[in-house]
C-alpha cells in the first residue's frame, strides 16, 4: 500500500525551524500502513527535512554551526548569478538534505523520545511550504 499526503507550512526564512512531528503523526494514523517507512521530503533548494530534539538551545547551536560551515556573509557564485542573496541558503540544504525516511513499526514511527521531526527553511524570505509524506508499507 502507497499513502500520500502533504502539509503546508508558512516559514521566516532564516534557518526557521518547524517542529512537524504531529503532522507526520496524523499521516501515520491516517493511512492504515502498520509496518513500513515513511518518507518526509520538501520539494525545493532551500530547505531541509531532518530530526534534532526540538529544543530552543539545540536549534540556535545548529543555526550557529552551519553559520560556520556555510556562512551568510560570503560571496557565492549563486549569488552573482542571480542576484538574490540566498546562495548560503542552497549550500546549507545541499548539506542537510531535502528528505528523512523513518521505519514504521507496528503502526508506530521509530524515533527516539527527544527526537523531533522538523522542516528547516534556509531561504533570506519568507515562504509557504509544501511537505510531502509518503508511506509506503502494509
Amino acid at each position: 500500500m502507497i499513502f500520500t499526503d502533504s502539509i503546508k507550512v508558512n516559514t521566516r526564512g532564516f534557518g526557521d525551524t518547524i517542529d512537524i512531528t504531529k503532522n507526520i503523526y496524523n499521516a501515520v494514523n491516517t493511512s492504515n500502513v502498520g509496518n513500513g517507512l515513511v518518507t518526509v521530503f520538501c520539494p525545493g533548494s532551500t530547505g531541509t527535512i531532518t530530526t534534532i530534539e526540538y529544543e530552543s538551545g539545540v536549534i540556535r547551536d545548529l543555526q550557529r554551526a552551519l553559520e560556520k560551515i556555510a556562512p551568510s556573509d560570503i560571496r557565492y557564485e549563486h549569488d552573482l548569478r542571480w542576484g538574490d542573496g540566498n546562495g548560503f541558503s542552497h549550500v546549507r540544504a545541499a548539506l542537510m538534505k531535502p528528505s528523512l525516511s523513518i521505519p514504521l513499526v507496528n503502526g508506530k514511527l521509530t524515533i527516539g523520545t527527544w527526537q523531533q521531526i522538523v522542516f528547516i527553511d534556509f531561504d533570506n524570505r519568507d515562504r509557504t511550504r509544501k511537505i510531502i509524506i509518503q508511506i509506503i508499507g502494509e
